[in-house]
C-alpha cells in the first residue's frame, strides 16, 4: 500500500440533534482528496473513533469511501475492546476500506504477547491489512513489531508516542525482515511539529490533523519538507504550527476540539465534539482564528 502526500484524518460532522452528518462528511472527504490528501484515515483519532457507535462508524467509513472514489486510500479505525475492535474492522472491509489502523485496547493494559495477540486477532477477523497504531496503554517492544512485520498482514507501524529512540529500534528491526512493502508513520499531535526529526530515523510519513482545517497551510509545509526548503518549513513552523500547538496544549482533547472549531470559524457546521472532548471557550476560538489568519498571510 503506497502513500504519496499527506496523511488527511477527517473530522467526523455532527448534525444539530448529534447525528452523523453525511452530506457534510462527504463533502468533507472530498474537499481533501481534492487538496491532494495522500490517504483518508475515517473514524480515527481525529474523527472521534472513541465517541462512535459500531452503526455510526462503518457509516462514516461507507461514506468516506464514496467520496474517496479509489483515488487513494482509505483506512479506517478499528480498537477499544477486542469485540467491537473486530465488529469495526467488518464493517470497515464491507464498506470497501483499504486497510484498519488498530488502535489500542480499551482501557486494560496488556502484556507485549497480549498486545501482540490484540492486533493479531484484529488482524485475523477480516481480510483488510492492518497498521498498528503505537500509544497509550497499546505500545509495543522493537521485538513486538518485529514479529508483527512478519506476518504480511501487517503493513505499517504509526508512532503516537514520541520515545524516538525507541521508534528508531523498530525501524531498525522491521529492516531485518527484508520487508520493503511496510510504511512508518509519524503519528504524534501536529505532527509537523516533530516531522524533521521523524524523517531523520526513517519515518517519513505523518498525519496531519491540520490538513482537515486547513489544507494549504499543511500543504504549503509539506511542499517544503518534501523539497527541503528549510527558511519556508521553519517560516511556517514559527509563524503557524508553534502558535497551534501552544493553544492546543493549554487543553486536553484540543487536537481534536480546535480542527473542528477551525472548520466552523471558516463557515462549515461540523458540530461539536462529542464528551468527553470539550469545544474551545470563545476566547480560545478568537486566538485560533488569528492563527488561521496568520497561517494564510504565510502563503
Amino acid at each position: 500500500m503506497n502513500f504519496d502526500g499527506i496523511l488527511f484524518f477527517p473530522v467526523t460532522p455532527f448534525d444539530a440533534s448529534g447525528r452523523v452528518d453525511v452530506d457534510l462528511l462527504a463533502r468533507h472527504v472530498s474537499a481533501g482528496v481534492g487538496h491532494a490528501a495522500g490517504g483518508v484515515f475515517p473514524a480515527c483519532g481525529t474523527g472521534e473513533f472513541h465517541a462512535l457507535s459500531t452503526a455510526e462508524a462503518a457509516e462514516v467509513v461507507r461514506v468516506a469511501v464514496a467520496a474517496v472514489a479509489g483515488a487513494v486510500p482509505v483506512v479506517a479505525g478499528a480498537g477499544g475492546p477486542l469485540g467491537h475492535a473486530i465488529e469495526v474492522g467488518r464493517a470497515a472491509a464491507d464498506a470497501g476500506a483499504d486497510a484498519l489502523l488498530v488502535l489500542p485496547p480499551y482501557l486494560v493494559g496488556g502484556t507485549q504477547q497480549g498486545l501482540v495477540a490484540y492486533v493479531e486477532a484484529v488482524a485475523a477477523a477480516s481480510d483488510l491489512p492492518v497498521i498498528v497504531y503505537h500509544r497509550a496503554n497499546g505500545q509495543f517492544t522493537p521485538a513486538s513489531v518485529r514479529r508483527l512485520a512478519e506476518n504480511p498482514r501487517v503493513v505499517g507501524f504509526k508512532d503516537g508516542a514520541g520515545d524516538i529512540g525507541v521508534t528508531q529500534l523498530i525501524v531498525r528491526e522491521v529492516a531485518k525482515t527484508g520487508r520493503d512493502d511496510f510504511a512508518f508513520f509519524n503519528g504524534l499531535l501536529t505532527a509537523e511539529l516533530t516531522q524533521a526529526a521523524y524523517r531523520g530515523i526513517g519515518v517519513p510519513l505523518y498525519s496531519s490533523a491540520a490538513f482537515a482545517m486547513i489544507p494549504e497551510v499543511a500543504n504549503a509545509y509539506y511542499r517544503a519538507y518534501i523539497d527541503g526548503d528549510e527558511t519556508r518549513r521553519l517560516a511556517l513552523l514559527d509563524g503557524f504550527y508553534a502558535p497551534l500547538v501552544a493553544l492546543r496544549d493549554e487543553t486536553p482533547g484540543f487536537g481534536v476540539s480546535l480542527i473542528k472549531a477551525g472548520l466552523r470559524l471558516q463557515g462549515l457546521a461540523v458540530g461539536s465534539v462529542r464528551a468527553p472532548l470539550v469545544d474551545p471557550t470563545p476566547d480560545q476560538e478568537r486566538r485560533l482564528g488569528e492563527i488561521l489568519d496568520a497561517g494564510r498571510a504565510l502563503l
